[in-house]
């Protein structure tokens, strides 16, 4: 019985033995990332749903000013641009006018904010707020101050390269949600 014996490359054979390592860890870090994605995503939804499902929840900022969401945010915006014409408030919330006359009729009525006829043409109405609607304004910004305090620390020490990672991560999430709603 003759026994061969074989000349192996030991380049080539610790070569492929550090490919294989890479492409095993590799796996394995895919893997670990593809859960962690799978984590975050989860994440990100379970925020949207809440977002969604507090919409008719009611904001008490004091002073007998209680409000909706979307009201206490149409005042911010309409504080934010006095004069907005009804089509431009649409435009920014990307709903209708009819929604938006609806929703300021209503706020109207309770003291926040006031129309006015544009005198170059009678059809535009532009909306400036109230006193009252100043007020609710002011109490909106602060409580965002007072609330929102710990996130604005959060992005401030964050490095460059990981707040550039955030903003890209909420471009792509408002291409998904302009998708999906």
């Amino acid at each position: 019985m003759s026994t061969r014996c074989y000349d192996i490359d030991h380049d080539l054979f610790y070569n492929l033995a550090a490919v294989t390592v890479v492409i095993v860890t590799e796996f394995r870090y895919n893997k670990v990332m593809k859960k962690k994605s799978y984590a975050t995503m989860s994440k990100f939804m379970r925020l949207i749903e809440t977002i969604a499902n507090s919409k008719m929840k009611q904001l008490d900022f004091g002073d007998g000013i209680v409000l909706y969401r979307g009201e206490i945010h149409m005042i911010r915006a309409i504080g934010d641009h006095p004069g907005m014409f009804i089509s431009e408030i649409a435009r920014y919330f990307g709903v209708t006018r009819a929604v938006v006359s609806k929703s300021v009729l209503k706020i109207e009525k309770s003291g926040y904010v006031r129309k006015v006829v544009d005198p170059l043409d009678k059809k535009r109405v532009q909306v400036y707020l109230t006193e009252r609607g100043e007020a609710a304004y002011q109490a909106h910004n602060a409580f965002h101050l007072e609330k929102d305090d710990y996130i604005f620390a959060h992005l401030e020490g964050l490095s460059a390269k990981e707040l550039e990672a955030v903003s890209v991560f909420l471009d792509k999430a408002q291409q998904m949600i302009d998708h999906h709603f």
